[in-house]
């Protein structure tokens, strides 16, 4: 039996109910509400995109940016410069980035059923850290202490231990998975987990030297602007693959909206789903982690506001919406994090938290009321 729904997707027109009862919108407004929003998160991803790309330090004319992006000849020269090789790469990762984190994070959120999991609940952002905080101090041996002298001159070996170390914890967590029945056991399992890397971490820290942990921690504020134009031809490939293993669990995600068992009945394998789910969280996760340091909030914020903005929980249209809106947020960020007009430049995950921390804290609060009127 083929894995999904079953025929005239009861799933989807049950939870779209639910969640026009939860916003106070009639079902069939619900209904339409979608295509309206995709349209609109989709114009204002191009538009975010344009704006990333044209503020800064110094403004870019957006006629002159618009030339850029086309291939033609902007009426000042250096503006081509400033685009193509900074400010254009940066744009796209912030909004891979933020693509990758919203999706993997509505991934997490329905296989776990908990509104609050992420795409770092299993610790791939802890094993990632261990990986870069192995290279910076110099602990990985010969290797590490080559490692960390070019950490001054590239990116490429703090990429290639983030990578790795996500990779190893990623392979830990399958290996569980193959065991662990429950996914609430994996989940606590997940955070034991990191919580002991972590710990591992700091008291690697506190044997180095403070200029070497320095670079550590720089590493975990995030940024997007190291990833140059040849970064791109690696991670851009990679966040495709982990959304194309998204795209294929749209609706066996669906089923598993009503649990387990309901999932089971309508011939979901519910055991390789979830295996699935979590490669395809993982490494989306873990690539952007890699590539641009753990950045916070993302993938718990964006699926909440991609729900509250179509009033459904259907992945078939909730899955590119998360992708869209998850683009939109951290071109935003993006935006923020380079004070225009200044000079100055803020860590991502300072602008990340302070935008997705209070859309957290309102899902809390909306969640608390409802279960007190149900009461």
């Amino acid at each position: 039996m083929t894995a999904g729904l079953p025929a005239g997707g009861v799933v989807v027109d049950h939870r779209l109910a639910v969640d026009a009862q939860a916003t106070g919108a009639p079902a069939a407004v619900a209904r339409r509400r979608p295509v309206g929003a995709l349209l609109g998160l989709a114009v204002a991803t191009a538009a975010m995109f344009l704006l990333a790309v044209a503020v800064g330090s110094v403004w870019v004319p957006l006629p002159d940016t618009l030339r850029v992006l086309v291939g033609a000849d902007p009426t000042d020269p250096r503006w081509s410069v400033v685009i193509t090789q900074v400010r254009l790469p940066r744009a796209a990762t912030a909004a891979l980035a933020g693509t990758a984190l919203g999706v993997a994070g509505l991934q997490m959120q329905t296989l776990f059923g908990n509104p609050l999991a992420d795409p770092y609940s299993l610790g791939v952002s802890a094993g990632a850290s261990l990986g870069v905080a192995l290279v910076v101090t110099g602990a990985g041996g010969s290797a590490g202490a080559f490692t960390a002298g070019a950490i001054g001159t590239g990116r490429v070996a703090v990429v290639a231990a983030g990578a790795l170390g996500a990779a190893v914890v990623l392979s830990a967590v399958l290996l569980l998975a193959r065991w662990v029945r429950s996914v609430v056991t994996l989940l606590v399992i997940g955070v034991i987990v990191g919580a002991a890397v972590f710990s591992f971490i700091g008291l690697l820290l506190t044997w180095t030297a403070p200029q070497r942990a320095l670079q550590y921690w720089t590493w975990q504020l995030g940024s997007y602007s190291g990833v140059s134009p040849g970064d791109l031809v690696v991670f851009a490939p990679t966040i495709g693959a982990g959304l194309l293993l998204a795209l294929g669990s749209m609706k066996p995600l669906n089923a598993l909206l009503l649990g387990e068992n309901y999932a089971r009945t309508v011939g979901v394998h519910v055991r390789r789903l979830r295996t699935v789910t979590l490669l395809g969280a993982s490494l989306l996760a873990g690539t952007v982690t890699a590539f641009c340091g753990p950045i916070s909030f993302l993938g718990i914020a964006v699926p909440h506001l991609a729900r509250r903005l179509l009033a459904t929980a259907d992945h078939r249209v909730l899955l590119p919406a998360c992708a869209l809106a998850g683009a939109v947020v951290s071109l935003f960020c993006s935006i923020v994090a380079q004070v225009p007009g200044t000079g100055l430049a803020l860590p991502i995950n300072i602008v990340a938290s302070l935008i997705g921390a209070p859309i957290v804290i309102a899902v809390l609060l909306r969640a608390s009321s409802t279960v007190a009127r149900t009461v």
